[in-house]
């Protein structure tokens, strides 16, 4: 019996339950008469998810993240922490890498060590399979869990999203309108924010008229390896494709096309053109500096955090907020 439970058997929200639990006054008589008959019907004892509503809460917050070598993941954990500690909350960091087996394994780890929510960061622990996500949807049957840049569609589940899809599809449209039809998407992630990405560049090609099959390219190697990257699309060339725009799912895949961009000769942006994604302090690391799209990392990881901070005091709040993206135009596209 589960918290969860409670609400759905009492016909209520999570928040009023854990407003009964609280002895919040904002509840009417009938109400609490229900949920209280359900409690003393099935002997329910508050566990760590009531805590984490106002019942001898334990005040820190579990964070999981794949890599944190990882140069969006690390500043989603920087700004989450500000948050969290400047009110009031410590917090636990699991770095679970990309196996099924030990993000479950962390889960429960964090749920032993009585934390009053666990946050994702990061797109990448949405599978595509819904059996896959159980471990998520099991963990928020004890306790709120919040997922920087993923949803899932799960009881007790809150999502803060970038709108990846837009901020993509516009930023090819651009690229399109400035004269370039040979555009190169260049990704290493089949996340969910990954997958709302390229579906943007497909939408935007395809309204074009324009076959984007050939030009979307999935590199499989490491994050930090620009060497291998820069290889990677030199080889491509080498094969036949040709293409005289980049658009990459992160900036770092973005600075390979500069490097590439040069071996070839090329005049950036007058004969190639590049975007990258998240405006990273690597926008700076490059001549021209890259135009890269703001996916307003710092904002998703405020909300976010407000968010989590409504639901621990027992207040309804949204399951799903998504904020839009914005293209910073600089030196690497016309």
């Amino acid at each position: 019996m589960t918290i969860y439970d409670i609400s759905e058997k009492a016909g209520v929200s999570i928040a009023t339950v854990s407003r009964v639990l609280n002895g919040s006054r904002k509840v009417s008589d009938k109400t609490r008469r229900k949920v209280l008959d359900i409690i003393d019907q099935y002997g329910y004892t508050p566990n760590v998810f009531a805590r984490g509503l106002g019942l001898n809460t334990m005040k820190t917050i579990g964070i999981m993240c794949a890599d944190s070598s990882d140069l969006y993941l690390a500043k989603g954990i920087y700004y989450i922490e500000q948050k969290l500690r400047s009110n009031g909350y410590d917090s636990i960091l699991c770095c679970t890498g990309y196996e099924l087996d030990a993000r479950t394994a962390a889960m429960n780890l964090l749920i032993t060590k009585k934390v009053d929510s666990i946050i994702l960061v990061g797109s990448n622990f949405i599978y595509e399979k819904n059996c896959d996500n159980q471990y998520i949807a099991n963990a928020a049957a004890q306790l709120p869990v919040m997922l920087l840049n993923g949803a899932l569609d799960a009881a007790n589940v809150y999502s803060v999203v970038s709108d990846d899809y837009t901020s993509m599809y516009e930023a090819t449209l651009q690229m399109l309108q400035s004269g370039i039809q040979d555009i190169l998407y260049f990704y290493n992630s089949t996340s969910y924010s990954g997958t709302r990405k390229l579906a943007g560049y497909r939408a935007a090609m395809r309204e074009q008229a324009l076959d984007s099959k050939m030009l979307e390219q999935f590199y499989p190697g490491s994050h930090e390896d620009i060497h291998a990257m820069t290889a990677h699309l030199r080889t491509l060339r080498e094969k036949g494709l040709a293409f005289h725009g980049v658009i990459a799912a992160d900036d770092t895949l973005a600075l390979a096309a500069v490097k590439y961009a040069r071996e070839m000769n090329y005049r950036i942006p007058d004969d190639f053109s590049i975007l990258g994604y998240n405006n990273s302090m690597l926008v700076n690391c490059c001549d021209p500096e890259l135009t890269s799209i703001d996916n307003k990392l710092e904002t998703l990881c405020q909300h976010l955090i407000t968010i989590l901070l409504g639901l621990l005091e027992g207040k309804d709040m949204p399951k799903k907020t998504v904020f839009p993206g914005e293209i910073i135009k600089r030196g690497t596209t016309r």
